[in-house]
C-alpha cells in the first residue's frame, strides 16, 4: 500500500510518499507539494503493474561493481571474446565510470563519453566499447535496477569499410611459393634447415585460399578430420590466443561444418600427413609441435611474401575472402558459399560478398535467353524453318495481314455457329 504523510522540516512543509517495491521493500520520497507526491505514487503504481518498476535503492551500486558482476556471468562466451570484453572494461569503462552509481548515469553523459572517445579511437573501436557499456546497463534494466538503458540511441561514429583485397589464381600460387622460400638469404645459418625452407607454408596458403578456413581453424585441424575419399575436411575445432596462451574451442558460431578440398591438393596433403596419427595436427608449429601461431606465420614468411608479389599489407583473413571470390567466380551459388565459410545465414554471406555475385548478371541473362529459345522452339515445332515462323517472329502479324503461326494444340479456333446462331433447331422453331 502507498500513502502520503505531511511533515514539517526546518519550518517548511513537505509531503513524504510511502510505497513498497514489488519485492516488498519499504521506500520513501519527499516532495514540496502534495500534488507532486500523488503523481509520483501514480507513476510507481503504473510501473509496478507494467513490470517496468526500477528500485532506486538497487541503482546505488557503482558501474564498476556492476561491470565486474556482469563479466562474471559471461561464461557462455568463448575465452577470447570474454577476454576482449574484460580488456574493454579495464581500459575504457572503468577509468570513467568505475565510481559512478548506476542511477546517476544519464544519456547525455554517455553521449559526451562516446564523443570524447571518438577523438582518440577508430569508429570500429568506439562502437565495440559502447556496446559493452550498453550490455552492462541492459542487464541492470533486466534486474530491475534501472528503468531504461540510457546508452540506447547514442550517436555513434560511422565505420568506413576498407577495400578488401582478392587474389587471383596466379597470385595465390605466387604467394604460396614465396612463403615456402621467403627470407632464406637473411635467415641465420645457425637455424635448422627445416626452419629455413618451409614447404608446408606453401600448402598452408593454398588451403586457406581454396577452402575458406579461418587461420585458427586450420591451426586446430587434425589428421583424423581429413576425409580424402570424399575430399572433405571437418572443421570441428579452432584455436585462439588468450593472454599469450593458445586455447582450443569450437569454431565461430559453435557449428561443425565440412569444407571441400580441391582435387589438386589431395596428393600433397596425403604425402604431408603420411606417418601421422589421427590425433596429430596437420600443420603443427616447427619447434613446440603445438598449434601454429598466426603472428609467427606472418612474421616468418607471410608479410614478406605478400610484399614480394605486390600485395603489401595483405592480411591472413583476406585469403578467406579470396576463397569466397574464387568460389563465386567458378559458379558457386550463395548457399554453397555460406556452407563453405560457415556463415549463420545466406543473408550474412550476401552482406559480405553480395557485390561479387553482381558480376554474373550477364551470365544469368544469357542463360535465361537460351532457356526461352529452347522452350519456344519446343512449343512451335515449325519455328526456324522459315523466316516468318522463327521464334523472333512469334506473335507478330506478317505484312499481308495473315498470321502463319500455327496455334498450339488445344487452342484451335471454334467452328462457326450454324445458320440461325448457336440455338438448336427446336429452340429456333419456338422463337416468335
Amino acid at each position: 500500500m502507498s500513502s502520503i504523510e505531511k511533515r514539517s522540516r526546518d519550518g517548511r512543509t513537505v509531503w513524504r510518499a510511502h510505497y513498497r517495491t514489488p519485492a516488498g521493500g519499504q521506500r520513501n520520497k519527499s516532495f514540496p507539494r502534495k500534488i507532486d507526491a500523488e503523481r509520483f505514487l501514480a507513476t510507481v503504481a503504473t510501473a509496478k503493474m507494467s513490470g517496468s518498476f526500477a528500485d532506486p535503492a538497487l541503482a546505488r551500486v557503482t558501474v564498476g561493481e556492476w561491470a565486474a558482476r556482469w563479466l562474471g556471468y559471461q561464461t557462455h562466451l568463448k575465452p577470447s571474446t570474454r577476454e576482449r570484453y574484460a580488456g574493454i572494461v579495464r581500459e575504457h569503462i572503468e577509468p570513467t565510470w568505475d565510481g559512478v552509481r548506476l542511477g546517476d548515469v544519464s544519456h547525455s553523459d554517455v553521449q559526451a563519453w562516446v564523443t570524447k572517445l571518438s577523438a582518440l579511437r577508430s569508429p570500429a573501436t568506439v562502437r565495440k566499447v559502447h556496446r559493452v557499456l550498453s550490455l552492462i546497463l541492459a542487464m541492470a534494466v533486466k534486474d530491475g535496477r534501472l528503468a531504461r538503458n540510457v546508452a540506447t540511441g547514442v550517436n555513434l561514429p560511422r565505420v568506413i569499410k576498407t577495400e578488401r583485397q582478392y587474389l587471383t589464381h596466379e597470385e595465390v600460387d605466387r604467394l604460396a611459393a614465396a612463403c615456402a622460400h621467403c627470407g632464406r638469404e637473411i635467415v641465420s645459418k645457425h637455424r635448422r634447415l627445416s626452419e629455413r625452407r618451409r614447404e608446408d607454408y606453401r600448402l598452408i596458403v593454398l588451403m586457406l585460399a581454396y577452402t575458406g578456413m579461418r587461420f585458427g581453424e586450420l591451426a586446430a585441424l587434425r589428421v583424423g578430420r581429413l576425409d580424402f575419399a570424399r575430399r572433405r575436411a571437418v572443421i570441428a575445432e579452432s584455436v585462439t590466443i588468450v593472454n599469450s596462451a593458445q586455447v582450443f574451442g569450437t569454431p565461430k558460431g559453435h557449428e561443425r561444418r565440412d569444407v571441400p578440398i580441391p582435387p589438386f591438393l589431395i596428393d600433397e596433403l596425403t604425402a604431408h600427413v603420411e606417418g601421422k596419427s589421427p590425433s596429430d595436427l596437420v600443420f603443427p608449429g616447427s619447434r613446440s609441435g603445438g598449434p601454429l601461431r598466426g603472428p609467427v606465420f606472418r612474421r616468418s614468411a607471410f608479410d614478406e611474401a605478400a610484399a614480394m608479389i605486390g600485395r603489401p599489407g595483405l592480411h591472413l583473413h583476406e585469403l578467406r575472402h579470396t576463397a569466397a571470390s574464387l568460389a563465386i567466380a567458378s559458379g558457386a551459388d550463395v548457399k554453397v558459399v555460406q556452407q563453405m565459410l560457415g556463415h549463420a545465414s545466406a543473408a550474412m554471406t550476401l552482406d559480405q560478398y553480395g557485390h561479387l555475385f553482381g558480376d554474373r548478371l550477364d551470365d544469368v541473362a544469357d542463360r535465361m535467353a537460351a532457356a526461352r529459345h529452347t522452350a519456344v522452339a519446343r512449343v512451335l515445332p515449325e519455328a526456324g524453318r522459315n523466316g516468318s515462323n522463327s521464334p523472333s517472329m512469334a506473335g507478330k502479324t506478317p505484312k499481308n495481314g495473315a498470321s502463319n503461326v500455327v496455334p498450339p494444340a488445344g487452342f484451335e479456333p471454334a467452328p462457326p455457329p450454324p445458320e440461325g446462331g448457336a440455338l438448336s433447331p427446336e429452340l429456333r422453331g419456338r422463337q416468335t
